[in-house]
């Protein structure tokens, strides 16, 4: 694997196809919404243009570092650590490691966010693939260190961790240490760590563009994929059909396409799981999120075993809502009768999350207002723009940016307080340093969640009547069914993938036949599934750039129903506690993290606890019908 070092920074996406989150157009012949100056971020924090001065002295100062620490370290790593000096010796090549990570990681950040501002630009295109390969080429020297580290003697290594200069270190290098057993030899990791740019970045980056590219037809209109996806919420129920149709019309003519990238990436993985020694399909992701997998399986079946509590039961009752005896693919988000139809402005959203923010923390809220103080969010819809929204913690000598695609829905306000709650977990974290401020993705979803839970409180807390009341409750429960049920089904999806991908290819049509299984199974026989919906699993991104990352998102839910349910009982000290949390990045594993809380993710009965949130509050929509 490529040692989690030399990662370059995540994006944390909250995509409308992974969270269900997609956003209503306006509709045609209609004013578009009043929603203020929306900000465009302000990337000159980075760097002031791809062909600032600045920008090319890093590059050059970043391959003089790496050609350095080569000459310096590689192949005397032992030797160092062995002398009477270790820790202090080890702790100077840790630093040099961690200030060149910092820097190569702010040249990645920027080319990222500019080619995501605008993934249909050429110039774009080819400055992100240039950068892409150029800091392949120069982290390709580091390589040996992560591995140099890990064949150090276990014995030797702790010594040298006693001296408190390395041993600041000791959560990242034992975090290290547990990918040992998946090392591959030194020219081999080479290999694969340079290849990645023509092999699994390559098909990354087709997926991307040809989603950008990709034009639907509805009504007259041709709509790239947010503003379609946004009609599937949209409050006449032919325009959500019209838009299904769109979808299912493009998505079928690109099938083979989406299909070839998708057995191609599949067996990608597969060799590279054979190789360094993964026995399962989702065991490098397990590693990556530093979770067990039994923690997983527990997380999946109580969700699994949910499935007719909570989605089957919540489709059933908007069935007759709705007047419908089942819900056509393209109703299943359809907004209720209640749902507010006014546009929320710009001004209106920023209040609203700062002050739920300030009232659990204002600490919280004051990191918050930082992101739109200072240009650190890029929400309008533009053409080219990525779809969906994420939260990119770039390096911590610089701070997060985030992309959003605001169109003044309830919705829209939530993703802005999903997203802020990465953006001030970044923020936090960043004090751990380069090496130690990336959390796993499981965590990583607790603060974007919990963030949304404030805000769904307030906004529920403020609702001016009975109907609004029904229309949030109704909207959270779905927003919760798509980020735990969902998820899970999707995380289904991968594995029945990427488990008969080791037998051989699979055809669009067995790819649709599973796609379908897994819908049948979690959504439940009130949702009506027409023909077309077989293929709409081509456009999910996650399966595509980061295989299994969806159950991250189930498990930051329900720990997070958990953990708000601990708050509402807490002392006034919980505030302090949860930001804590979130300023240890990733120095401390789930278990440590939360136990201030009492709370146990290892537990079986912890996802039930979660869980039974999501039914309480179907129950209480059941509860206004009677």
């Amino acid at each position: 694997m490529q040692p989690k070092s030399l990662q370059w920074p995540a994006v944390h996406a909250t995509a409308p196809s992974a969270r269900g989150k997609a956003k209503p157009a306006s509709r045609q012949g209609q004013p578009k919404p009043k929603l203020g100056a929306l900000p465009e971020w302000n990337l000159k924090d980075l760097y002031s243009a791809p062909d600032a001065p600045a920008l090319k002295a890093d590059l050059e100062a970043s391959e003089r570092a790496a050609e350095a620490m080569q000459q310096n370290y590689a192949g005397k790593l032992a030797a160092l650590a062995d002398g009477g000096n270790g820790g202090k010796a080890l702790a100077k090549a840790v630093r040099e490691y961690e200030a060149l990570s910092d820097l190569m990681g702010r040249i990645v950040s920027y080319a990222s966010l500019l080619y995501a501002a605008d993934t249909s630009d050429p110039a774009r295109q080819k400055f992100f693939g240039d950068i892409q390969e150029k800091i392949t080429t120069i982290s390709s020297k580091l390589l040996f260190f992560p591995l140099e580290l890990n064949r150090l003697d276990d014995k030797v290594l702790e010594a040298a961790m006693e001296d408190p200069e390395l041993g600041h270190y000791r959560p990242w290098l034992e975090d290290l240490r547990k990918e040992k057993p998946y090392q591959l030899e030194d020219r081999l990791e080479q290999l694969f760590h340079e290849k990645a740019v023509t092999g699994r970045g390559a098909w990354n980056r087709l997926f991307s563009e040809t989603m950008t590219a990709l034009r639907f037809d509805a009504d007259g209109e041709k709509l790239s994929l947010e503003p379609i996806l946004n009609r599937l919420l949209d409050q006449d129920e032919t325009r959500r059909r019209q838009a299904a149709e769109a979808l299912a019309r493009v998505f079928k003519d690109n099938v083979r396409l989406f299909t070839l990238i998708t057995n191609t990436l599949a067996k990608d993985k597969e060799i590279s799981d054979r190789w360094r020694g993964f026995a399962d399909v989702a065991d490098s992701r397990h590693l990556a999120n530093r979770v067990e997998k039994e923690v997983v399986d527990a997380l999946v079946a109580a969700v699994r075993e949910a499935y007719p509590r909570l989605s089957h039961r919540y489709y059933a009752l908007k069935a007759k809502w709705l007047g419908k005896k089942r819900l056509a693919y393209w109703d299943r988000n359809a907004p209720l009768p209640e749902e507010p139809t006014q546009s929320i402005g710009w001004d209106a959203a920023q209040k609203t999350v700062l002050k739920a923010y300030g009232d659990f923390s204002p600490r919280m809220a004051a990191v918050a207002g930082e992101f739109f103080a200072k240009r650190w969010i890029d929400a309008p819809v533009r053409e080219g723009k990525s779809p969906g929204a994420f939260s990119h913690p770039t390096v911590p000598s610089a701070h997060p940016y985030i992309l959003l695609n605001y169109q003044g829905k309830p919705r829209d306000v939530m993703t802005l307080a999903h997203e802020l709650g990465h953006g001030v977990h970044q923020v936090l974290a960043n004090a751990q340093g380069p090496l130690m401020a990336p959390t796993p993705l499981t965590l990583a979803e607790t603060a974007s969640v919990f963030g949304e839970m404030l805000t769904f409180r307030a906004l529920l807390e403020s609702a001016p009547s009975k109907r609004e009341r029904k229309a949030l409750l109704a909207s959270k429960v779905e927003d919760m069914i798509n980020t735990v049920v969902r998820q899970i089904a999707f995380y289904s999806f991968e594995r029945k993938v990427h488990t008969e991908r080791r037998e051989g290819e699979l055809t669009s049509e067995r790819l649709g036949e599973i796609w379908l299984e897994v819908q049948s199974e979690s959504l439940g026989p009130a949702i009506d599934f027409k023909t077309g919906y077989e293929n709409f699993w081509v456009y999910i991104p996650h399966f595509i750039h980061s295989p299994f990352y969806v159950y991250a998102y189930a498990f930051g839910d329900c720990l997070v129903n958990s953990l708000y349910a601990v708050y509402e009982k807490a002392d006034k000290g919980f505030a302090d506690r949860y930001l804590d949390m979130l300023a240890a990045g990733g120095t401390k594993h789930h278990t440590e993290l939360l136990k201030p809380f009492g709370l146990d993710a290892t537990d079986p009965k912890f996802w039930s606890m979660g869980l039974k949130v999501v039914e309480g509050l179907i129950g209480e929509l059941e509860a206004m019908d009677a």
